[in-house]
């Protein structure tokens, strides 16, 4: 995760000049994990795309990433560490929960 925050500050700095400011990030967020619910729900789901629609699951993945990834560098989050300490917490929090949980059992 640490190459990817490098990477997509370096395109920034080269491309983009600098980032948006959060509220604008959060913003495109949104709009960006909409467009991938959109596919979502039209791959898995009942809708179905329009006829010159060419849908791709791994681009509106990626775009939804960069635009976090953008947010954790301005705001100085090492994602990494975040990560780490996110799955830790999950680990400790939900250990027995969902082996106990019956409506997810095979």
């Amino acid at each position: 995760m640490i190459e990817l925050q490098r990477k997509v500050d370096e395109w920034i700095k080269s491309y983009g000049i600098r980032y948006f400011n959060e509220l604008t990030n959060m913003a495109l967020l949104t709009e960006e994990v909409g467009e991938l619910a959109r596919v979502i729900a039209r791959i898995y789901g009942e809708q179905s795309f329009k006829d010159d629609e060419k849908p791709n699951l791994s681009d509106e993945i990626a775009d939804v990433l960069f635009v976090l990834i953008c947010i954790a560098n301005q705001t100085g989050i090492d994602l990494q560490t975040a990560f780490d300490e996110n799955l830790k917490k999950k680990t400790t929090r939900d250990s027995f929960r969902h082996k106990q949980n019956e409506k997810i059992k095979n």
